[in-house]
């Protein structure tokens, strides 16, 4: 489980609460059903507008990856293609086939694949890359599902304030419903802020960061290939992948497989 999502999501909502607490409110004033279909269940209509039914559906899946991200190690990754270029060069491409149904990961597998089945290399990299292209195009559009929830909600906040206002005008002769009527219209707008700012957009964020550590990866996993398969001295397959690396993460590596 990713703490930080799970922290950030409770202490900012406990901000907030506490925030109402110390300003001497109430915070069960703040809950209004109709604020919540008019906001939550407004603009979930509009994302299902304006995506198609199965990727909202899937919308939960893609959220799930901010709670429970996969686990990236480079510094493993990198550490287990030296050891597979030393392999190669000792014993050749072919040896290499016996330790395919270790790898976990299917796009290094298919790569190391194509590798002893004798592929041309740009071929390897052209089908490694049109894959890598089609895992950042699907990730793209399950972030774009959060960008697009999150740019919709507070537009329906407003739409909720507006409401409340024509209702709160409709009886403007009765001075005592002004206060509360006002403070009703506004919690849509409220509503709205929230899950775009505290919710969506961070969520969004998150997916990004995941996509951009999933994509070195890859990046690390082609060149990898690329630099195994034209048969590249262990110390420039590594001193090749490092360089993907912050030169904090280079140190380990270091003290693994030697200068």
């Amino acid at each position: 489980m990713d703490l930080a999502t799970v922290i950030g999501l409770i202490v900012g909502f406990t901000n907030i609460i506490m925030g109402i607490i110390f300003a001497k409110g109430n915070p069960l004033l703040f809950f209004d059903i109709p604020s919540v279909f008019i906001t939550v269940g407004g603009s979930f209509c509009a994302l299902l507008i304006s995506n198609p039914l199965p990727k909202v559906l899937g919308i939960w899946k893609v959220a799930k990856h901010a709670f429970f991200p996969p686990k990236y190690n480079p510094n493993e990754l990198i550490i287990t293609l030296v050891s597979f270029s030393e392999k190669a060069r000792r014993e050749g491409l072919l040896a290499l086939e016996d330790d395919l149904d270790e790898l976990d990961d299917q796009f290094l597998r298919k790569g190391i694949q194509l590798v002893v089945d004798g592929t041309d290399p740009e071929l390897v990299r052209r089908i490694m890359e049109t894959e890598l292209e089609n895992i950042m195009a699907r990730h793209d559009e399950g972030k774009k599902l959060f960008d697009d929830w999150a740019t919709y909600a507070p537009a329906f906040g407003m739409i909720g304030t507006l409401l409340g206002l024509v209702l709160m005008l409709v009886n403007i002769e009765d001075k005592s419903a002004i206060g509360p009527g006002m403070s009703a219209a506004l919690i849509t707008t409220f509503y709205g802020a929230i899950m775009a700012y505290l919710v969506l957009y961070p969520i969004s964020s998150k997916l990004g960061y995941l996509n951009n550590q999933e994509v070195l990866m890859k990046l690390i996993m082609i060149e990898g290939t690329l630099s195994i398969q034209s048969g590249d001295n262990p110390r420039i397959v590594k001193d090749k992948l490092v360089s993907f690396l912050d030169p904090r993460l280079r140190e380990a590596i270091t003290s693994e497989v030697g200068d």
